[in-house]
């Protein structure tokens, strides 16, 4: 098993290496140039577009409702593990590369979701399909859609096998164990040398129960859920970290100064800055893209049921969801963990380092910031688990069609594969996540480089009408 989980991870390591990283980041500039930096230029177009929606256009869901579900797939435990994760291994100059990475992203993900608008298609049930399978076989050509089903098989299994299930479901009950059960002194069962207890049990269940209720209704229901829960945990998550902030604002200059510092390596000993400037650009990067997903190709499978009859204004609302997701989330948690200098604590890792940073910022002391804290990782992981149970739904319709049985069973399925999540706790399993979400993200960035010319095009011819119509 350990040969296993070693050649698992090389395999992880390797996909995730630097190739791929400078290929999302590569792509997300020339977008950027291409488009005339729009994500700069029209942000508060799109923050309109996000919340008014459009009059008249086709589709399932409202354009808020397919922002949400994709938000609920991306705004996960990334925002509060991983930016940590990020600042432990990078130092805080690695946020600042997450935010620079996120502001090329956003010309990514706008390119998303033009090109799931303009490419999408109507099945036989008047369900709407499009995201990346979609643009590479109608805007590629047929010649390429043996590019577009490897897309959708490693979608299918990141949603069934990894990032979707087994990884959320444990980050859900781990939180909620580390809470309730610190000690794990009330084992429920032994099972393979490993104990479980009653709060992991009975928290995997209930979470079971919730997701079943839900991925049973479809599209519709996951939306209905998202457009509620979203907003609520964001709001209360910015809430909270807005007040460890306002409480420690006259540390904020100085931890401004160690990120921009941090960033280039400037306090490094002599002759260490470029290697320091090359570590927090690698974590903050890669932090950042698997934390909005910018490139992966994961949200234009969401903005596709968009009802909406422009590209271009459902690209600039897709947009907003990296905006959100890493601009406001992810800089909020790397300020507060950088004010409170735990990130340089090296007996906490991962989402103890966040959890010191509640316990020490916000002014209510006891087990409270740790109880929210907890609360804003159940809620995130459970839509992750919502909105990805949607994806991965949509992947296998593209390779087998849509069939009523098949889509039924496949729904039950996943709610199995949540069931036995908590006993699963393997790090191959982790790994494999991880594999299957970069493995997407190859065939999606080919087909966004190669149809850039035509998101160009129309958004130049887009804006230029809506000018003579003003």
């Amino acid at each position: 098993m350990d040969s296993l989980n070693n050649i698992i991870k090389s395999i992880d390591d390797f996909v995730w290496g630097i190739p791929l990283i400078v290929l999302i980041m590569a792509c997300g500039i020339w977008l950027t140039i291409r488009c005339c930096g729009l994500q700069f230029r029209h942000l508060g177009k799109a923050l309109k577009f996000m919340v008014k929606n459009e009059e008249g256009g086709d589709g399932e869901v409202s354009s808020f409702a397919a922002l949400c579900t994709a938000l609920s797939a991306t705004i996960g435990t990334g925002n509060i593990v991983g930016v940590a994760t990020a600042l432990a291994a990078g130092g805080p100059g690695a946020l600042f590369w997450m935010i620079a990475a996120a502001l090329f992203g956003m010309a990514t993900k706008y390119a998303e979701g033009f090109l799931a608008i303009k490419y999408r298609t109507i099945d036989a049930e008047g369900h709407y399909h499009g995201g990346p399978y979609y643009y590479i076989e109608h805007g590629m050509g047929a010649k390429w859609k043996w590019l577009a089903k490897l897309f959708a098989i490693f979608g299918m299994l990141a949603g069934l096998l990894g990032i979707g299930t087994i990884t959320q479901i444990n980050g859900i009950t781990s939180a909620a164990n580390n809470f309730f059960d610190a000690d794990s002194s009330h084992i429920a069962f032994t099972m393979f040398g490993h104990d479980y207890t009653w709060t992991t049990v009975i928290c995997g269940l209930l979470i079971t129960i919730f997701v079943a209720l839900v991925v049973i209704g479809g599209l519709k229901r996951v939306s209905m859920v998202s457009q509620v829960v979203v907003p609520f945990m964001a709001i209360l998550y910015v809430l909270c970290v807005l007040v460890i902030i306002v409480t420690n604002i006259t540390k904020l200059p100085s931890a401004i100064v160690e990120i921009v510092e941090g960033a280039f390596g400037i306090r490094a000993a002599a002759g260490g800055a470029l290697g320091a400037m090359m570590v927090a650009m690698q974590k903050g990067v890669a932090r950042g893209i698997f934390s909005n997903e910018a490139g992966l190709g994961s949200a234009p499978i969401a903005a596709a049921a968009a009802q909406t009859k422009e590209p271009v204004r459902q690209g600039l609302v897709t947009m907003t969801g990296t905006f959100i997701d890493t601009i406001v989330i992810c800089t909020m948690t790397g300020l507060s963990i950088v004010i409170s200098g735990e990130w340089s604590n090296p007996d906490l890792q991962g989402v103890q380092i966040t959890t010191a940073a509640f316990q020490n910022g916000l002014p209510i002391g006891g087990k409270f910031p740790a109880f929210i804290l907890m609360i804003c990782l159940i809620f995130f992981a459970f839509t992750t688990i919502l909105g990805w149970s949607y994806y991965s739904e949509r992947c296998l319709s593209y390779l087998i069609g849509s069939r009523k049985s098949t889509t039924v069973l496949y729904r039950w399925l996943y709610i199995i594969a949540v069931f036995i999540g908590p006993y699963l706790t393997v790090e191959a399993v982790w790994n494999m996540a991880d594999i299957f979400n970069g493995l997407m993200a190859l065939p999606n960035i080919i087909a966004l480089l190669a149809l850039s010319g035509v998101i160009a095009r129309d958004t130049k011819a887009y804006f230029k009408k809506s000018a003579l119509q003003k």
